[in-house]
């Protein structure tokens, strides 16, 4: 992703670094939307870091064989541990965090969780996985966005740089919107609807067109626990 210049000469509240094997699937992500508008207003600084910068040899080499035969290749040890030794040279990171399958499910809690930190490393995966010496030495977290397998762990990565920036101070213009959103409250979103007020015979809510907020919100909460009923009854078991 090509480097910008900070807009605001100031200190972000949050940087994330992103390691990876295939850096250009991330570009076009983190280059728009709400994550670029984050970036401009100062709210996070987001690194990517293209592992084979620190390949091994003269062909940069970042990947081997696995010991004890199989198929599939394995990123080696030492690109990896090169690039976060020099990035924790220049800063202390408060957690170093692997995307795997094999990980905690990542949920809402955690996003939260994740944008009270001021600086994290996102270490995505690829080929058939990395060198277990990295997981135990240098990765404080694992995480997973799911019972399944990617190619790599760019789109997870994206996920979680995604859910986190949302929520940092001045990513977004309404931030009360963050707030409200599903899961925050271990609910899921009640429905959401704008003008016009009928559209093919179907009405919006009267509710929501009486001007009476707490109407509204009582409204909001019941619809909210009945989806929630319907669909992820799940949550509201604990």
């Amino acid at each position: 992703m090509p480097k910008r210049e900070p807009q605001k000469a100031r200190e972000c509240w949050m940087r994330i670094d992103i390691i990876s094997a295939v850096p250009q699937l991330l570009g076009s992500v983190l280059g728009a939307s709400i994550l670029q508008r984050a970036q401009d207003a100062g709210a996070v600084e987001i690194a990517v870091h293209n592992l084979h910068d620190y390949g091994v040899g003269q062909y940069r080499q970042i990947d081997d064989e696995p010991f004890g035969g199989g198929a599939g290749m394995i990123l080696k040890c030492e690109p990896i541990f090169t690039c976060i030794e020099k990035l924790q040279a220049e800063r202390s990171y408060d957690d170093i965090i692997f995307l795997t399958p094999d990980g905690e499910r990542f949920s809402q809690s955690i996003a939260n969780e994740l944008s009270l930190k001021r600086n994290i490393i996102l270490l995505a995966g690829h080929y058939k996985g990395i060198d277990q010496r990295v997981r135990d030495m240098l990765v404080t977290r694992e995480i997973s966005i799911g019972d399944y397998v990617l190619t790599g762990g760019e789109l997870p990565a994206l996920v979680l740089v995604d859910a986190i920036v949302r929520l940092l101070p001045g990513a977004m213009s309404d931030a009360e919107s963050a707030l409200s959103d599903s899961f925050q409250s271990e609910l899921l979103d009640a429905p959401h609807y704008t003008r016009p007020a009928e559209f093919r015979g179907v009405a919006v809510p009267e509710e929501l067109q009486s001007g009476n907020h707490k109407r509204i919100q009582a409204w909001r909460e019941q619809q909210a626990l009945e989806k929630t009923r319907l669909r992820r009854p799940d949550l509201l078991q604990g």
